[in-house]
């Protein structure tokens, strides 16, 4: 299984948390009928993206990227000690797989320039903080946490409401540190590092765009959870708060990017979760590489 990708000036490594069962995909995708599932079946299954229960496999992972100028963390996955009773698997976990996986990918905490959040859910967001004699504080000392604005603002006014947790021990305390930047979508990271706004699963969902000029690698973030939904573009997963907007969006990114070079980098498509779009019928494929 390969953790490691090189795309021009880029080396990519994949930083994989958890790689395991999640939701079964007839409740994930509620669009989703028994008679798509099951045209699907095989292929899904081969794919290690589907059980023999019908349930969909999900890669739970950051990515490092390493640039001529900038090492960048996106996404930080889910995090431990971190109080999350409605998902037992990641509730108040303490293994080191994380760390181990950062470490062997040849970095330790301090070499983190930037952390870049495609969205603030919590398996998005866990690492951004650490518990340090009962408070929380940024796990990247040295790293600016790069935030949408619109994404911001729209849990900030969601928290004032009824408290996230995930904002209030992953977010709030790397504002607090002063370590954060909320950026709107013309933010850039010198001439590598650019914003797609993404918008569906959240108000302020971004991807993010990688290579000198092009785009050498794209990060989508939860713009698609599973394989199936790049076959049908319109199937969007409970969880978006938009599910018309998702899938909209969904398509446009696909098409984007569909018979070009860009590496796809998706958030929790099963290993090696990394690939190149093509087009299949009406719809795509994220052909690994």
């Amino acid at each position: 299984m390969s953790l490691k990708f090189t795309v021009g000036d880029l080396t990519i490594h994949r930083i994989i948390e958890q790689e395991t069962t999640f939701l079964p995909a007839l409740e994930l995708l509620p669009g989703l009928t028994p008679e798509v599932l099951a045209e699907n079946r095989a292929w899904m299954q081969k794919a290690g993206a589907l059980d023999d229960k019908d349930v969909l496999m999900l890669c739970f992972q950051s990515y490092v990227v390493k640039t001529p100028h900038h090492t960048i963390l996106i996404d930080s996955c889910i995090g431990n000690d971190k109080p999350r009773p409605q998902r037992p698997k990641w509730n108040m976990k303490t293994d080191d797989t994380y760390m181990r996986g950062l470490a062997a990918a040849g970095f330790s905490v301090e070499d983190i320039d930037y952390v870049m959040c495609t969205h603030l859910h919590v398996d998005h967001v866990g690492w951004n903080t650490r518990l340090d004699n009962g408070r929380w504080i940024p796990t990247f000392p040295k790293a600016r946490y790069v935030f949408d604005k619109t994404e911001f603002d729209y849990w900030t006014e969601t928290h004032a409401k009824t408290p996230v947790p995930p904002f209030g021990d992953s977010v709030l305390p790397v504002v607090e540190a002063k370590q954060a930047e909320i950026v709107r979508s013309d933010y850039a990271i010198g001439d590598h590092t650019r914003i797609l706004p993404t918008p569906g699963h959240t108000p302020g969902h971004v991807a993010f765009s990688f290579g000198r000029a092009k785009d050498d690698a794209v990060f989508s973030g939860d713009l698609m959870h599973s394989p199936l939904q790049t076959r049908y573009p319109e199937l969007s997963v409970k969880f978006d708060v938009d599910q018309a907007q998702a899938a909209k969006t969904r398509r446009g990114f696909l098409e984007r990017y569909c018979d070009t070079n860009t590496l796809c980098c998706t958030a929790h498509f099963p290993s090696p979760s990394v690939g190149k779009i093509r087009r299949a019928g009406s719809g795509f494929t994220c052909e690994a590489i």
